[in-house]
């Protein structure tokens, strides 16, 4: 009987990277940088208001140069003539991006732009549950060590 080989676990990443990648692709992105990256690309204040949702590329004509296609961004309301007025920075900054003349135009559709919900950060531990943790790490010599392993005890012990 052959023993069962190794068995790792696998990063989701790695599982789910082709399912994600041909979502993209349906939406005319040859990589899901665009979006993933796309506060760096387009800069903080950019991105802050905008989102990426797709690039249509124009259908190729025979015997004629490609077009560049037209990148399509989200934007909210308000923001809407300032991001047109900052089109030529932006299609800029995404030729860069992709190091060639891809995107020739921008199109915008206002919509509320789809962002996580951010937690409430959690409250620091309790000081003498912190203490009370740092008793017990008399064997540790660096102070500031030991400091933090008491607070992550004390922050798993209030879990």
């Amino acid at each position: 009987m052959a023993k069962p080989g190794f068995l790792s676990a696998k990063p989701l990443s790695v599982l789910t990277g082709g399912a994600i990648n041909e979502l993209f692709a349906r939406q005319g992105f040859a990589s899901r940088e665009l979006v993933t990256r796309w506060a760096e690309i387009a800069g903080p204040e950019i991105a802050k208001h905008s989102q990426p949702l797709k690039i249509q590329w124009p259908r190729p004509m025979e015997g004629q140069a490609p077009d560049p296609a037209t990148l399509v961004l989200r934007v909210e309301g308000p923001m809407a003539l300032e991001i047109q007025h900052s089109s030529d920075v932006i299609l800029d900054r995404v030729n860069r991006f992709f190091g060639w003349q891809a995107v020739g135009g921008l199109a915008l559709r206002q919509a509320p732009l789809s962002r996580p919900s951010r937690r409430a950060p959690r409250p620091p531990p309790d000081a003498r549950e912190v203490a009370s943790v740092a008793e017990t790490l008399a064997g540790v010599e660096d102070d500031s060590l030991r400091t933090a392993l008491a607070r992550l005890g004390a922050a798993i012990k209030r879990k």
